[in-house]
């Protein structure tokens, strides 16, 4: 037999060897390892769905056949988990049916047992090699549009199925969309979705911030100005929404807008036209508007702080984002994706979450919701000193809360509200005091501190 090495162009790689037979496997580890890669095997389907959930690797080679867990299910949860990562099957029931049934689950390829030694070895450096040209691919198309594209929505809970679901029915259509959620659930993400889902995707998304500007601000920024409108416009200026012609509008915060803009939005969503300030003649304008909020504003509109009708105006689909602490199951899913997103973006060969560092993520309130998440998956990877995230990598009060989160004071068991509030005072008491820290440290902005400050 020709046993002739081929040239590895990813000596670093990670590959996932999953074979029940033990003697299948162990010829298949010895022919792997001598190329260079890394080999974790698994004994079997389940074992496999095991590691899948808490590392990511470069290319699975999985058998067909296994009892319980079988080689498609391994594939379709792989392309779930870990997008990029490719999957050869190996069959000793080689069939035309059931070569064309893997490609389509979207396998790489297929290798019929008994295997030539040099068929694997090729078969293997082109997927991985497949594999990096794709990431390459991906990191130059993210480095040129900076951002401009949404980034997929990772969960698999009922919650954010519901959400996805509703998200793609409501988007090719031009209806208004209010999105309530708390601060870092992901209210912004889901509005990029739905202009990228929508016939509008080719034209402008405008994201404004309502809670950001003062009034005259807020009025020249989303409505423009005309010539010599207020000292200093020395020329006429187009607002966001002019800008937005064709496309998206993205209010967020839309609660916090003051009560005279609330009048002039509900004038351009109703008329398609804006005044700018200092202006007489009306401005047309078509846009899609997209609105979010972490305020009650049935409640806002009932005290008389939000207009009722542009409330109505703007509330045509509502979509509401569950809190991270409802998503318990997509903490890990998110956790690899961030892994996986930052771990390019920083150049670290850091591949893999711990267990018991993902048991001390799962087992977290997060109150900061995804955006905390993400953030604390950045500073586990800036700081650690291994090819893996370990408990020593993430903060103390993630550490030290695993007991403390669910410990019980007395027989009743707490509220997640009752644990929130303790966590907060946790983290400001070892922050001094220092709520810009703590709401740093916790993954919220200032404001939404003192929101939950003054809710409790």
């Amino acid at each position: 037999m020709n046993t002739t090495n081929t040239t590895n162009t990813t000596p670093d790689a990670r590959i996932l060897l999953v074979e029940d037979e033990e003697i299948a496997r162990k010829n298949m580890t010895h022919v792997l390892e001598k190329e260079g890669y890394s080999v974790a095997a698994a004994s079997g389907g389940e074992e496999a769905l095991s590691l899948l959930q808490f590392s990511e690797f470069d290319l699975v080679i999985t058998d067909l056949k296994m009892k319980k867990v079988d080689g498609m299910e391994v594939l379709r949860r792989s392309r779930e988990l870990h997008p990029m990562t490719e999957v050869i099957m190996v069959t000793g029931y080689a069939t035309v049916d059931s070569a064309v049934s893997v490609l389509k689950a979207g396998a790489y390829h297929y290798i019929a047992k008994p295997f030539k030694i040099d068929a694997v070895r090729k078969l293997v450096a082109e997927a991985l090699l497949k594999k990096q040209l794709r990431q390459e691919n991906l990191y130059l198309k993210d480095t040129l549009k900076q951002g401009q594209d949404a980034p997929p929505i990772v969960g698999e809970s009922p919650a954010i199925r519901n959400v996805l679901k509703t998200v793609r029915q409501v988007a090719p259509t031009d209806a208004n969309v209010l999105v309530f959620g708390e601060s870092g659930t992901g209210k912004e993400l889901i509005a990029r979705s739905i202009h990228r889902l929508s016939g509008r995707a080719g034209e402008r998304f405008v994201a404004f911030n309502c809670g950001s500007f003062a009034e005259e601000l807020t009025a020249n920024e989303l409505f423009g100005h005309e010539k010599d409108a207020f000292s200093g416009a020395r020329q006429a200026k187009a607002g966001l929404l002019e800008t937005a012609d064709g496309g998206t509008v993205f209010l967020d915060e839309i609660g916090d807008m003051p009560a005279s803009m609330q009048v002039k939005l509900l004038r351009a969503i109703q008329e398609k036209e804006v005044l700018r300030v200092g202006g007489t003649a009306p401005h047309p304008v078509d846009a899609r508007f997209v609105a979010a909020t972490h305020r009650d504003l049935e409640e806002d509109v009932r005290q008389k702080n939000f207009r009722q009708d542009l409330f109505y105006r703007l509330n045509v689909i509502s979509i509401h984002l569950p809190p991270l602490s409802e998503r318990q199951g997509d903490i890990a899913l998110l956790a690899n994706f961030f892994l996986a997103r930052k771990r390019r973006v920083l150049q670290k060969p850091v591949r893999k979450i711990e267990r018991e560092t993902m048991d001390l993520l799962c087992g977290y309130s997060w109150p900061g919701n995804i955006r905390e998440l993400e953030n604390i998956v950045e500073r586990a990877l800036i700081l650690t000193e291994s090819d893996t995230i370990r408990p020593v990598d993430l903060p103390d009060y993630i550490r030290d809360l695993s007991v403390e989160t669910y410990r019980q004071t007395g027989s009743r068991i707490p509220t997640l509200k009752e644990q929130e509030h303790r966590y907060i005072q946790w983290v400001l008491e070892k922050c001094d005091g220092n709520k810009t820290k703590a709401a740093e440290i916790m993954g919220i902005d200032r404001v939404s501190l003192w929101r939950k400050l003054k809710q409790d």
